[in-house]
C-alpha cells in the first residue's frame, strides 16, 4: 500500500468477548461469530478500512492463541474488501517479528503497531524499533500507534521524520491536533495522518492532505462515521463546509461523557472499559466484558461512557431516518 491508498472512515473495533472473559480463568474468550457479524456490518456500511487489536482492541490482554484465532476471524469476514491492520505489538522486538510474521500469513494487510511497553523510548529506541519490524516483515504494511500515554512516548517531530523514511509505514493512528501541521510537514507525505473523527473536521479545514480519520464510534453506529466522511469530501469539492460543520455540532457532543473530568489521560488510564462501555449501551454490537486486569472501573466513568454511547447511537438512528 502507499499513503494514498489510505482514505475515509477507518473503524478502529474492539475484541468481542465471550460472557466469562473478566474471570482470569477463561479461556478462548473471542467471541468469533459476533467479529464476523461485526466486520460485516462495518463492510456493508461503507467502511473504508479496519484497525484491530489496539488498546481498545485489548491486544494485551488477549492470549496468543486468541490473537491468532481473531486475526483469521478478522480476515476471513472481510474477505479482501477492505484492508485489515492487526496489532502486532509485543513487549520486545523479536516477539514484535514473530507475530507480525504470522499475521501475514494469516492474510492481514498490515499491522497497527504501538511501541513495546515497558521503559519509556529514547527516539533512536523507536525509530530503530520500527525499522527492525520493517526490515523483518517487509511485505507488511506499518501503521504506527501513536498513543503517549499507552507507550510513554510523546512522538516528536524529530520521530516523524525518520519513520517516514521507512517505506512501510503508510499511515498513523494519530492523537491531537495541536502539532498537526508541523508533523505534516516532516512526514512530507509520505505517512497518512489519522486524526480521530471528533478532530476530522478541524484537521481537514487545516490541510487538505487529510483526507481519512479513525473513528472507534464506527462500531457504535457506522452511519455517523460514514456521514461525517461524506460531509467532509463534499465541502472539499463545493468549497462550503456550512453541512459539515452544523453535523460536528451534533456529532461533537458525543464525546464529552467518554471523557472523564474532561481528561485524555484519565480516559487513558479506563480507556478499554470505557470504550467497551459506549460499545456495547450503543447496542449496534456486543463488545461483551473486559478482559484482566483491566476490567475494574468507576461506576460514575462507567455512567459516562453509556450516555455517550447512545448518543451517538441516537445520532446514527436519526441519520437513518432522514434518508
Amino acid at each position: 500500500m502507499s499513503p494514498g491508498d489510505v482514505k475515509g472512515g477507518w473503524a478502529i473495533i474492539p475484541t468481542p468477548a465471550k460472557d466469562d472473559a473478566s474471570d482470569w480463568r477463561a479461556t478462548k474468550t473471542v467471541d468469533l461469530d459476533e467479529t464476523a457479524r461485526m466486520v460485516n456490518g462495518l463492510i456493508d456500511a461503507g467502511i473504508d478500512g479496519i484497525l484491530s487489536m489496539g488498546t481498545l482492541g485489548e491486544a494485551a490482554t488477549m492470549t496468543h492463541d486468541e490473537k491468532l484465532d481473531f486475526m483469521k476471524a478478522l480476515v476471513d469476514a472481510a474477505a479482501a474488501r477492505v484492508p485489515v491492520f492487526v496489532g502486532t505489538t509485543c513487549i520486545n522486538t523479536r516477539d514484535t517479528v514473530a507475530l507480525t510474521r504470522q499475521a501475514l500469513d494469516i492474510g492481514a494487510d498490515g499491522t497497527m503497531l504501538g511501541l513495546p511497553m515497558w521503559c519509556a523510548p529514547s527516539v533512536d529506541v523507536a525509530v530503530q524499533f520500527y525499522k527492525d519490524v520493517a526490515e523483518a516483515v517487509p511485505e507488511m504494511n506499518i501503521a504506527i500507534y501513536a498513543n503517549p500515554e499507552a507507550f510513554k512516548f510523546d512522538f516528536p517531530r524529530p520521530f516523524w521524520a525518520r519513520v517516514a523514511e521507512i517505506r512501510q509505514v503508510v499511515t498513523a493512528k494519530y492523537i491531537g491536533i495541536g502539532n498537526l501541521l508541523g508533523d505534516l510537514a516532516a512526514i512530507r507525505g509520505r505517512i497518512k495522518l489519522l486524526p480521530i473523527d471528533f478532530d476530522y473536521y478541524g484537521a481537514a479545514r487545516m490541510d487538505d492532505s487529510v483526507d481519512a480519520f479513525w473513528s472507534s464510534g464506527a462500531v457504535c453506529h457506522p452511519l455517523v462515521t460514514t456521514t461525517l466522511r461524506d460531509l467532509v469530501a463534499a465541502a472539499r469539492v463545493s468549497g462550503d463546509w456550512s453541512a459539515a460543520r452544523a453535523f460536528m455540532a451534533k456529532l461533537g457532543p458525543t464525546a464529552a461523557p467518554l471523557f472523564p473530568n474532561g481528561s485524555f489521560k484519565e480516559f487513558s488510564t479506563y480507556n478499554i472499559a470505557l470504550e467497551k462501555e459506549r460499545m456495547n449501551a450503543a447496542g449496534w454490537i456486543k463488545a461483551g466484558p473486559v478482559r484482566p486486569p483491566y476490567h475494574l472501573c468507576p461506576e460514575p466513568f462507567l455512567e459516562g461512557a453509556r450516555k455517550s454511547g447512545t448518543m451517538w447511537a441516537d445520532l446514527g438512528r436519526a441519520l437513518e431516518a432522514e434518508k
